[in-house]
Parts: C-alpha cells; structure tokens; sequence
C-alpha cells in the first residue's frame, strides 16, 4: 500500500504520527499546499515518508502526484471544499480514495452532503475502485457503531442519534476552536438534516432541538443542537433506523459567535474586494484564529464521539445504549504529541487503511463506514491502544 495524505494540518500530521507506529504500509507521500508545513508533518518519522506539495483544488496535480509515486490509496484530509477535486484526481489515477468528510451541500438546490460523490457511485464500481467517505470520528467510527449497534445489539431501532460533546478548554485564548473553523461554519450555519423512515431527509434551523445530553468519563452534562453532518446522510443508506440525528455540543459562547459570523457576512466563502485584493470572509476569519494544531500544549480535558441508540434489544425489550470513544488530551499529547480533537479524527483513517491493507475490509464504489463489517475496525481501534466502550442507559 502506497499512500498519498493531501492535507498536513492538525489531522494530517496526527495521521503520520499514528501511522509511523504500524508496519501495512509501504509508503506515505504528506502532500500540502505548504510544503514547509508537509516537511514539518513528516519530520522524524522514517523514510517510509516523504513530502511534497500540491494543490488540492486541482484534481489533475492530485493525478500527476499519484502516478509519480504509484500510489494505491488516496486520503483526504483537508477542509471539505476540495473533496471533489481530490476524489476525481484519484480516480483518474487509479487509486483508492478515503476522505473524512464528504462533498458539501449546496443550500437551496437540494444539494446534499456526499450527492457529487454519490452520483459517481457506478464509475467507481464498474471500474473496481473504492471510495470509503465519511471515515474520520464523525463522520466514521460514529458510523461504525451504528452498524455495530444494528448487528450485535438491537432487533429494532427507534432512532441512531450522534452526540459530540467535551469539556475541552484552551489557556490563553478567548476564542480558539480545537478543529477547522472553516468547516465548523459550514457545518454549523447550514440547515441541520434530520432522517425519518416516512419523511426522508429533511431540513430544519441551526442550533434547533437543544437538549442536555450526559457524556461519560466525566464530562458530564452538555448542551447539544442540530447540527448538518455527514452520519444522517450516511447511516440510513444501509442501517434500519425510524430517525437519525446529529447533535453537537456547541456551548452558548460558539453558537453566539457563529451567529454573529453570520449577521455580519463574515461565514461568506465567495471573495469581497478588500483594498484591491479579493479575499473570502471565511478564509480571513480562518486565518485571524490560532490554528488548531498548535493548541495541545494549551488544551486540556476530554472530547467524546459517540452515537446514542434506542429501540428494542434481541429479547424484544426497550433498550437504550450510548457507544463511544474518550480522548484526553493529557494522554493524547504525551503519547504523540497531538491535541485530542485532531488526533482522535486522525486515527479512524488509519485504523481503516490498515484493514483495506489485510483484506479484512473490501468494497467497490461510494461507500460509507456502516457499509462494512464493524467489528473488525472496533477490535482493531483498540489494538491502538485507544479503546471504545458502551453505556446502557
């Protein structure tokens, strides 16, 4: 397996450093725009590594980086809006292709998550190549516990709900989020979509249905709202479920600054001219914040991925369980130097190559995690040395 990881950042980087302690692999290119930052990624890792630069909006650079080094698998770990080109460079070269978060929704147009990469569903199967979408935390091991949950714990099931939530604080900053803010506007400030067995998938407001929800390992008690994500466009497609939902643990301080981002038009993609040059709001809003990937040293406490289901149990019995997936940031740091919430998204991928590599996972086409076996990623997650577990509620 020869891989290809477009993206250096926070994910990218705690990609290498996961990676650097398994043996599937022959080789990984760490490609970014920055190649200081790509050199950065790879530094002190082996020589199964190697930089490089690219630009990950052009999917004919994606190709020409692929056949230069043969790569088998492409991943994807940059911000959403250039899930496309990336996708089709490494089809055009070829290669497998996994990202974490799909191609984005398009407001108004009925434009759904993952509808692009979708619609190239047959191309990718008739010619014998795999695209596993939504593979990071969550979207992706969230995923997987659905399937685990439809498989091995219930006969019925009410609704899957994905619940984030952490008690995560950062010394020094007033504001500083612990992941992209470029992708949490986008996924925050779209209309959330709820999935119901006799609706389909539907829209509803930003931030709607907040509820307490209780996180384990002591964070305790968060509130969490609607939120657009990948899991309510993935999971229906292959697990039995009345509802599904996404609800992320946001806080009143990140809703009301995202609201104001909003009010202000400073969530806009699309450049304005400032003093002759054209910039994106999104991107100077981006730029003015500490990126996440430098915020470990600073960080403390626990984040929690997990899905929440109910509905009856094997025995016909209600039933209600909450699986999930703990990092802290004292240990995340300690054991490879990356903050909780990148390194706990960076290592899902790894796990998943890994099994592409054994055979242990195989598919053709567009497929989403619930789309393959879940427990052999499960057992093999913790074969990390970061395990999962389950609460009955």
């Amino acid at each position: 397996m020869r891989v290809l990881l477009v993206g250096a950042g926070g994910v990218g980087s705690a990609a290498v450093a996961i990676a650097a302690r398994r043996t599937f692999f022959e080789s990984i290119v760490a490609a970014d725009h920055d190649p200081v930052r790509a050199q950065r990624a790879v530094a002190g890792h082996g020589d199964r590594f190697v930089a490089a630069q690219v630009d990950a909006s052009s999917a004919d650079a994606v190709t020409a980086l692929c056949r230069e080094h043969r790569i088998t698998h492409v991943l994807n770990a940059v911000d959403p809006r250039f899930v496309m080109p990336i996708f089709n460079g490494a089809f055009a070269a070829g290669a497998d292709y996994l990202d974490m978060a799909m191609s984005l929704s398009h407001v108004g147009t009925g434009v759904k998550l993952g509808d692009e990469q979708f619609a190239l569903a047959d191309t990718w199967s008739a010619a014998g190549r795999l695209a596993l979408c939504g593979i990071g935390v969550e979207p992706g091991l969230s995923d997987v516990f659905a399937r685990y949950a439809a498989d091995e714990l219930f006969s019925e099931i009410d609704e899957i709900g994905v619940r984030d939530g952490a008690n995560l604080t950062v010394d020094g900053y007033d504001f500083a989020p612990s992941f992209s803010i470029w992708t949490t506007i986008e996924e925050c400030l779209n209309p959330p979509v709820i999935w119901e067995r006799d609706r389909g998938w539907f829209t509803t407001e930003p931030f709607s249905e907040p509820e307490v929800f209780h996180f384990p390992e002591g964070i305790g008690p968060v509130e969490c709202v609607n939120v657009e994500h990948e899991e309510v466009l993935l999971i229906p497609r292959w697990v039995k479920a009345r509802r599904v939902t996404f609800k992320y643990g946001l806080g009143d301080e990140f809703i009301e600054v995202l609201k104001t981002l909003h009010k202000l038009g400073l969530d806009a993609v699309s450049p304005v001219r400032v003093r002759g040059v054209d910039v994106s709001p999104r991107d100077v809003v981006a730029a003015s914040l500490p990126d996440p990937a430098t915020l470990g040293a600073r960080m403390r406490g626990k984040t929690c991925a997990g899905t929440w289901v109910r509905g009856l149990g094997p025995d016909g019995q209600p039933r209600e369980v909450y699986l999930y997936h703990v990092v802290d940031n004292e240990w995340s740091m300690r054991e490879y130097g990356h903050q909780a919430v990148v390194w706990q998204t960076a290592v899902n991928p790894v796990v998943a190559l890994e099994l592409l590599a054994s055979g242990a996972w195989a598919g053709v086409g567009v497929l989403g995690p619930e789309a393959l076996p879940p427990i052999p990623f499960l057992d093999l997650l913790n074969g990390y040395g970061s395990p999962w577990a389950m609460e009955e509620r």
